[in-house]
């Protein structure tokens, strides 16, 4: 019974962290893009989107490996109702599919701005 409540409480845990809000733009994007008058200014603003990219890469690597986890070792969280165990494969793929979209669109911002 232990176990059962220590390994639902990790795997808790895990999602919440997982799911913490990440600020990909720490400065204010609408007032440097609007301020972007020079090449240096849009290449800056381009690095900081590859950057965000970047990050957001690691989360989506994050989350496949977490994904995998759950496919590979069923045994060890097939003690939970089958349901929950999907919830958990569900929430992931969501996760993956909403970081991919970040690092496509980050990345079109980045090219955008070195065109400019």
């Amino acid at each position: 019974m232990k176990t059962n409540l220590l390994i639902t409480l990790l795997l808790t845990v895990g999602l919440m962290s997982a799911c913490a809000e990440i600020n990909p733009h720490p400065m204010d994007m609408s007032q440097a893009v609007q301020n972007a008058t020079t090449k240096a200014d849009h290449e800056a603003l381009a690095q900081h989107y590859e950057e965000a990219a970047k990050a957001m890469q690691l989360k989506v690597d994050e989350h496949k490996q977490l994904l995998r986890q759950y496919e590979s070792r069923g045994v060890v969280y097939g003690r939970l109702p089958d349901d929950f165990t999907e919830e958990f494969k569900d929430h992931c793929q969501r996760l993956i599919n909403i970081y991919e979209k970040a690092v496509e669109e980050n990345l079109s911002m980045a090219n955008l701005h070195r065109q400019m």
